[in-house]
């Protein structure tokens, strides 16, 4: 599944921004799509992420400020990110499982300026 990621770039913090995400033609039967992201020096950490039936996961730090949703006819995820702080700098990745498989799009870089 390829995926195909656009949005990012330098926002303030207390800001908001949106990452959106959709998998080529290939993508069908996908479980979940979501975001991971990796700041510089840590590993890649869950973002959030919601499978087909709908059920959503989100990490700690990110709880009440964030939403995922998806488009299922477009194959699209997208993250509403709100309340930005600059610790939410990070490279942001779209994920994605497909019959027991995962797939990772490129990256976008989101950077919150204090």
């Amino acid at each position: 599944v390829q995926l195909q990621a656009s949005g990012g770039g330098l926002v303030q913090a207390g800001g908001s921004t949106r990452l959106s995400c959709t998998a080529a033609e290939n993508g069908a039967m996908i479980h979940v799509m979501g975001w991971y992201r990796q700041a510089p020096g840590t590993e890649r950490e869950l973002v959030a992420t919601m499978s087909s039936d709908g059920t959503t996961n989100y990490g700690e730090d990110v709880k009440g400020r964030f939403t995922v949703s998806r488009d299922y006819a477009q194959r699209m995820v997208t993250l509403q990110m709100s309340s930005l702080k600059s610790e939410d700098t990070a490279v942001y990745y779209c994920y994605a499982t497909r019959l027991g498989r995962t797939f990772w799009g490129q990256g976008t870089l989101v950077t919150v300026s204090s």
